[in-house]
């Protein structure tokens, strides 16, 4: 590893490709005849193949989890606080694997990807996904590369709803399931706050029904509004207001309805900006829809414990305290069901201002617990 970069950091990583040609069967009824999975490893795969860790993202996240990608990155992948030597996830114990998921747009299979049938973006045509499908072609991933069973799959927000999936699909895939500020299903309001952001996108002028990318533009204000509603929820009302309270851009108000006079205001519009030049619009309806067709227990009449009951891993679930997009009693729900269903499960409820964003910050208390429980499974 190059000097250039931190000591407790995996240096510099190149993402791979795999292509897959047997066609994979959808819960939507469709099926991707052949596609592609973009991911990144770090450290190495023991002799056993025993101490693999999946990570799997959220609603905007990619296979770049950790490390970088050239010494001139200025940031590192999105949870490299807690993957690397040293860390919770610690790169001299474990294989970790990170993918871009299904329908994302950066570099798996999505809509912004060529149909085959047409040599046109897929756009609006690309099959709607669900978490289990997620799961079904990540299991595919594990068998190229070796990994017959995972140490650990871990995930915050949309992916702990997988890491969940992946102990109810695949029970004897997986040793350790952490599922971080999720959630067994989504709440009415969370439906709610996905579908404002998705009419935002869907009543933009040049989404023009999802094909935008054959005109040469995107829906960018639908983005760009999607990214704000969603940005709102993910931080909690402490922390807007300890990073921006009432702070103005200038000494003075301008009375009108243009101009960006207030911090948070000129917060959002950047969020949104820089969102809507690196996300593909598609992708965002996809995994929106994804986030809220998520509800395993409806098979069982909507007994979590039931459904739970064929699971083999053992569990670590974690929440934070003014995390109110996935709150505190969602993560006692999937508690409270494993219990019932006589499992194995440690939960920590972490206090931290910082809202549903908390998951991807460094909170010492965060850390410390997430590594004693890494710690506990490694071979």
């Amino acid at each position: 590893m190059s000097t250039a970069f931190p000591q407790d950091s995996v240096g510099l990583v190149t993402p791979q490709v795999l292509h897959f040609a047997d066609p994979l069967p959808l819960a939507c009824g469709r099926s991707l005849a052949d596609y592609q999975l973009v991911y990144e490893t770090y450290g190495e795969l023991n002799a056993a193949c025993s101490n693999a860790v999946l990570i799997c993202h959220a609603l905007s996240g990619h296979h770049h989890a950790a490390g970088y990608h050239s010494a001139d990155e200025r940031k590192p992948g999105w949870w490299d606080s807690c993957i690397g030597p040293g860390k919770p996830i610690d790169t001299n114990k474990f294989f970790v694997v990170s993918l871009n998921n299904l329908g994302g747009c950066n570099g798996s299979t999505g809509p912004s990807s060529l149909n085959p049938a047409t040599g046109k973006p897929f756009g609006a045509d690309f099959p709607v996904m669900t978490v289990e499908d997620w799961v079904h072609s990540q299991a595919r991933l594990a068998d190229a590369l070796g990994v017959g069973q995972w140490a650990a799959v871990v995930g915050g927000s949309l992916g702990g709803m997988q890491a969940m999936q992946w102990a109810i699909s695949y029970p004897e895939r997986i040793r350790h399931c952490l599922a971080i500020a999720s959630a067994p299903k989504l709440s009415a309001q969370n439906i709610a706050f996905n579908e404002v952001a998705r009419q935002a996108i869907l009543t933009d002028p040049e989404f023009y029904g999802g094909h935008f990318q054959e005109r040469g533009v995107i829906p960018k204000r639908g983005l760009m509004l999607a990214r704000m509603v969603g940005h709102i929820t993910y931080l909690s009302d402490d922390a807007m207001g300890e990073k921006f309270g009432r702070g103005l851009k200038s000494e003075k108000l301008n009375y009108d309805f243009h101009s960006v006079e207030f911090q948070v205001e000129s917060y959002l519009r950047y969020q949104g900006e820089e969102f809507s030049g690196r996300f593909d619009a598609n992708t965002y309806l996809l995994m929106t829809k994804a986030l809220d067709y998520f509800d395993p227990a409806a098979a069982f009449d909507g007994n979590l414990a039931q459904t739970l009951a064929g699971v083999q891993a053992d569990f670590c679930v974690m929440s934070f305290t003014t995390d109110w997009r996935f709150s505190p009693a969602r993560s006692r729900e999937i508690v409270d069901a494993l219990i019932a269903a006589r499992k194995n499960v440690c939960y920590l409820e972490i206090d931290a201002p910082q809202g549903h964003d908390a998951f991807l910050i460094p909170i010492p208390r965060y850390l410390q617990a997430f590594s004693s429980y890494m710690n506990r499974i490694a071979i």
